[in-house]
Order: structure tokens, then C-alpha cells, then sequence
């Protein structure tokens, strides 16, 4: 079950996890995604915190948790390749956060409410 965020994050559950992107729409908007700075793991943060920053040769832009919770894994792969991102956003996952709230991934939107968003 994919969720999206108001900033064009993307949610997947995984068990008690949530994984999170960005969408290919943020992608699209970034242009060509050249420096990635992820979280460290074992970070508590609150939700709206800002916790990656994404830098691309047209801006410079911040990824907030959706969540307030644990950060229970980083890609790092995406700070040694972060054209992963332009690549495939759907696969490129950020971090992973374990909620405090178990439920917190049901407030966000669906695919048709995200499709809506972006028009």
C-alpha cells in the first residue's frame, strides 16, 4: 500500500516500518539530482523535521519526516549514485522510520488523492 505526502513524498508499510521516496513528479521538478544528504540511523525525529537535504543542479530542497518515529535505515546507496533518484524515484528509497503511532501512515493520502494534487 503506497501513501503520498502534500510534499510528494511516497510511504510503503514494510511490517512495522514505513519506507520513504520521493515521487517521480518530485523528481521531474528537481531536475538532475547531483548530492544527497540522508539522516543517521538511530535518529529520533519528530514529524515535519527536516532530516535530508537534496541538492540538484536547480535547487536545493529538504525531504521532513512524515512521521515522527526512529530512523531504522538509510540508502546509501543514493549518497553514492544519487541520479538513482532521477533513474527510478519509485525505487529509490530514502530511509526507513519506525512511527511512534502504528497507524500514522493512514492519514496520508492515496494515489488517486496524490494524482488529484498534482493535476
Amino acid at each position: 500500500m503506497l501513501k503520498y505526502t502534500e510534499d510528494h513524498e511516497w510511504l510503503r508499510a514494510e511490517g512495522d516500518e514505513i519506507v520513504v521516496g520521493i515521487t517521480a513528479h518530485a523528481s521531474e521538478q528537481l531536475g538532475d539530482v547531483v548530492f544527497i544528504e540522508l539522516p543517521e540511523e538511530g535518529r529520533e525525529v519528530a514529524a515535519g523535521e527536516e532530516i535530508v537535504v537534496i541538492e540538484s543542479v536547480k535547487a536545493a530542497s529538504d525531504i521532513t519526516a512524515p512521521v515522527a518515529g526512529v530512523i531504522t535505515a538509510v540508502n546509501n546507496d543514493l549518497g553514492d549514485a544519487p541520479g538513482g533518484v532521477n533513474d527510478d524515484a519509485m525505487a529509490a528509497w530514502f530511509f526507513k522510520i519506525k512511527p511512534s503511532e502504528a497507524s500514522a501512515i493512514e492519514a496520508f493520502m492515496d494515489e488517486d488523492a496524490y494524482k488529484a494534487l498534482i493535476g
